[in-house]
């Protein structure tokens, strides 16, 4: 028997046993998440009965979060406000400045707005809802004290238990920025790391595409409507976002991008994250608005020092002299965040090796085989491995999640959902 044929075996009969391993692992927690009992089942189903309400609740002219939130603590539900008479919303808003126009404003709607026929085209176009106090809204957000009270999105939101770090920077970056938003993008991803920012042009997007193109997920924060891509020169960094990550905005559908929105989207970004990553940034920019914003909301901020005679670092220079986080790799700033308690992201971060992560940029979605990959090795990063190497490597891979057996020796890279 053959030294390839004994490794095809044994990295067969290990991974078989990993993966069940694994899928006990998933049906388990499974059964954790997912409504099991009656009653969660039933709670579930009244969160989901109460989005049309909330939807049309949160795209009334003039009705605010506070107001939102104002009547919710009363009513309890949006559509105990939808149900309410016209002298009973009279008496509820009496404190509130323009309570006559308002409660005309819910009752146009009302008469204006079948409920459940306007929630339903939204759904059709591939758009999802969220309010506070349902389930799918981001726990990150919710916990920050100007919390949106409705968050639009396509794709997927992120994984609450996955750590999660915006990066942003200069749109006019320089060519070293750019090389560092695809080096921090990558390699957070291959991490397991969850990467935000605002799909802008510049460090934003770049970021964003290299934890795409590496296989994890990516968020895009917009300052417009989901359904809108801003800016167009993004349009494939907007499709793979909505294919394998996802956007959001608090924005209605055909919300326009205007100046005056971006600013408090950024508190979304931050909101949204653990920590943020500047990355270039000049002493006065919209990126710094967002590192205030991360710092009110009790966040991480970590900047990336550059030449002090190079404009775009004197943001990044100016943070670390006030006391952010120095970042020179991505490993000690993902071992510096998971060594804090305070974080949402509580999944264990996996590192990998420079044969690691060389072997993953050779792997995409489509089966190759040993020879296939060592070929690929050879020409992309002159790495010439045995057999039992490869193998090796493959199966440590494997076990962490980042490769996936097909047949006795086919292999294809796993994404992050």
């Amino acid at each position: 028997m053959t030294e390839r044929t004994v490794m095809e075996r044994a990295m067969t009969e290990r991974t078989m046993t990993e993966r069940t391993i694994m899928e006990r692992s998933i049906t388990e927690k499974e059964q954790r998440t997912e409504p099991g009992t009656e009653s969660e089942k039933l709670t579930a189903a009244a969160e989901e009965k109460q989005l049309p309400y909330a939807h049309w609740l949160y795209n009334i002219p003039g009705m605010g979060r506070k107001t939102i939130q104002y009547l919710l603590s009363i009513k309890e539900t949006p559509e105990a406000i939808y149900r309410a008479k016209e002298q009973e919303l009279e008496s509820l808003l009496t404190a509130l400045p323009g309570k006559q126009r308002l409660v005309r404003q819910i009752f146009e709607a009302k008469r204006n707005l079948n409920i459940e026929e306007a929630y339903a085209r939204l759904e059709k176009t591939g758009i999802r809802f969220a309010c506070l106090g349902n389930a799918s809204y981001p726990k990150r957000l919710a916990g920050i004290p100007d919390a949106p009270y409705g968050l639009y999105f396509r794709g997927k939101l992120p994984a609450e238990e996955r750590l999660t770090v915006a990066i942003i920077g200069a749109r006019g970056c320089s060519e070293y920025g750019r090389q560092m938003a695809d080096h921090f993008g990558s390699m957070l991803a291959m991490a397991g790391v969850q990467v935000i920012s605002g799909m802008a042009r510049g460090i934003d997007g770049l970021s964003q595409k290299a934890a795409l193109y590496a296989g994890g997920y990516s968020l895009g924060v917009l300052g417009c409507g989901v359904d809108i891509c801003y800016p167009a020169e993004n349009r494939e960094l907007y499709e793979l976002l909505c294919e394998k990550g996802g956007v959001c905005s608090e924005y209605p559908p055909g919300t326009a991008p205007r100046n005056s929105l971006f600013p408090p989207r950024n508190r979304i970004i931050s909101g949204l994250s653990d920590a943020v990553l500047v990355i270039e940034a000049k002493n006065r920019s919209g990126t710094l608005i967002t590192v205030d914003m991360a710092l009110e909301q009790g966040k991480e901020v970590y900047a990336l020092p550059g030449r002090i005679t190079d404009a775009l670092s004197e943001g990044c220079n100016r943070l670390l002299q006030q006391g952010a986080n120095v970042v020179v790799s991505a490993e000690d700033m993902i071992r510096g965040l998971t060594g804090r308690s305070n974080l949402c992201g509580t999944e264990k971060v996996v590192f990998l090796s420079d044969m690691q992560k060389a072997l993953l940029q050779n792997l995409d979605d489509m089966p190759q085989s040993l020879e296939m990959i060592k070929e690929r090795m050879l020409l992309n990063n002159k790495e010439a491995l045995s057999t039992t190497e490869l193998m090796g490597q493959l199966v440590k891979l494997s076990l962490t999640g980042y490769v996936k057996q097909i047949g006795n020796s086919y292999f294809v890279r796993e994404t992050f959902e």
